[in-house]
């Protein structure tokens, strides 16, 4: 197992999409007040954290860029996009309610969704090309980093990361305003 550089990942606050329980992937929508407050509940986190040699890198996605830029604002002097950190693609179920998606499938919703939505929607990335996509990102990081992503993207890294792979994203847990801290393949939730 590869010996990953020490990671600060956050998800992105809540937005107006998760609050109606909707699928994003590559689509957007804004943070909600509460989804600000849970970056600013992370950049409490992040403020004890010296940051001086972390690179700090963002989905490009808006959701992830602002939450990025709400948590470590004053901390950081530079804040980087890597496309690689964008959500998981939902193909054809973007922007559909996953209550819609949930009728009569034996499926079980979490606070991240329910975790099969994501691998069998059509036209979707799936976990398969997902975990390509991170081990790729991971393996181009040459030192520590603080990575602000999505929720389905960063049980992926984490699982990586913690080498459990693409079988253990279900059991990474998930959150919104709260940080994983990763060293030497270990995780721990800081709230």
């Amino acid at each position: 197992m590869p010996n990953y550089p020490e990671l600060y990942v956050l998800r992105h606050g809540e937005t107006e999409w998760n609050a109606q329980g909707r699928m994003q992937g590559g689509l957007n929508s804004p943070l909600t007040e509460v989804g600000r407050q849970q970056a600013i509940r992370q950049g409490q986190i992040m403020q004890s954290k010296s940051l001086a040699e972390f690179v700090i890198l963002s989905s490009p996605q808006g959701r992830a860029f602002e939450t990025a830029a709400i948590a470590l604002a004053g901390q950081v002097a530079e804040l980087h996009t890597d496309e690689r950190l964008r959500e998981i693609g939902v193909g054809d179920w973007a922007g559909e309610l996953r209550s819609d998606l949930l009728i009569g499938k034996p499926y079980i919703d979490g606070p991240d969704g329910a975790l099969e939505l994501y691998e069998d929607a059509p036209r979707g990335e799936g976990f398969a090309a997902l975990e390509q996509r991170c081990m790729g990102f991971l393996d181009s990081l040459t030192g520590p980093a603080v990575l602000v992503t999505h929720g389905i993207t960063s049980r992926m890294i984490r699982a990586i990361v913690t080498g459990k792979g693409r079988a253990g994203v279900a059991n990474m847990g998930g959150g919104q305003g709260v940080v994983y801290h990763l060293k030497n393949s270990l995780q721990k939730r800081l709230e």
